[in-house]
């Protein structure tokens, strides 16, 4: 792997420091999923939310994620926020420049403006969150990809892929870049034998869908992280296309009691899902062309 430089944390001054061997990923290694929570009298939480989730912060995540060598992040709207994007719009505007992108939730009636004002502080995905209550439906993901288009987003989509076997290739035929969460989150009884996950490998072949390796523990019968059941789902993945992989903290781990989840942990499993030679391409090349090629 290429050796970090020795200040590649410096732009947060909260990071830990640690001499570059302890690095586990390549330099410009990007995490492509993680969330903030702030204290809910400035950030009010939804009703109908799934969860209640901790304060976590960008000091707490960079505390955790840049000893491994994480150096970019790609921070998602939860769905705990529903529509309100403040705090991701302060997150944004204090990151470090070129260091952070986001992905948000787009209503079919979201004022063009937001949009905008989304697009140049860094934004580059919609988020269908069908899996927990605040999020888009599925009815109205034409509608959206219809306003993000233009601009180049990609459709982000959290939903089990065997629910619905050709959701993914619906989503691929409405002209924009398709992004799917958590390893395409298959029925357990499935694995990477499902119809949707069949379909999201095809599609994956053909250069039309990306997965997102994250929230190991949503798809594990433990609830683990480093289930061994999921090493076979991955090498699907990666024997369909390793260049339409990226990987994702999923961090701080929300709406679910996971466990050997640790910072270190996350990046022992991803050794185990990926390949030495596709690494760099899953940590550092595929999510600059995804988040930052336009």
């Amino acid at each position: 792997m290429n050796s970090p430089s020795f200040n590649r944390c410096a732009g947060d001054h909260h990071a830990v420091e640690n001499p570059a061997e302890q690095y586990l990923f390549p330099k410009n290694s990007c995490d492509t999923h993680f969330h903030v929570f702030g204290h809910s009298d400035e950030f009010p939480l939804i009703a109908e939310r799934a969860y209640t989730p901790a304060i976590a912060s960008m000091a707490d995540y960079w505390k955790t994620f840049c000893p491994l060598g994480v150096e970019k992040c790609v921070l998602v709207q939860p769905s705990v926020y529903g529509r309100d994007h403040g705090l991701l719009r302060k997150t944004l505007r204090q990151a470090d420049a070129g260091r952070m992108r986001g992905v948000a939730v787009i209503h079919e009636d979201t004022p063009d403006a937001e949009i905008e004002e989304l697009h140049a502080l860094g934004v580059r995905g919609a988020r269908c969150n069908a899996l927990f209550p605040g999020g888009v439906s599925v009815s109205s993901l034409q509608a959206v990809a219809d306003r993000i288009r233009g601009l180049g987003w990609h459709m982000q989509l959290l939903v089990n892929v065997d629910d619905d076997p050709d959701l993914v290739p619906r989503v691929a035929d409405m002209g924009v870049a398709v992004v799917v969460d958590h390893f395409g989150h298959p029925s357990r009884q499935l694995g990477a034998g499902g119809p949707g996950s069949r379909n999201l490998q095809a599609l994956m072949k053909e250069g039309r869908a990306w997965v997102k390796f994250s929230g190991a523990y949503r798809i594990s019968e433990t609830a683990s992280a480093v289930d061994p059941a999921v090493v076979p789902i991955a090498h699907a993945l990666v024997q369909a296309n390793p260049h339409r992989i990226v990987w994702g903290s999923d961090w701080p781990h929300p709406g679910i009691n996971a466990h050997s989840h640790s910072g270190i942990e996350l990046a022992q499993a991803l050794m185990e899902w990926v390949p030495e030679e596709y690494r760099q391409a899953v940590l550092v090349e595929n999510p600059a062309v995804l988040y930052w090629g336009h």
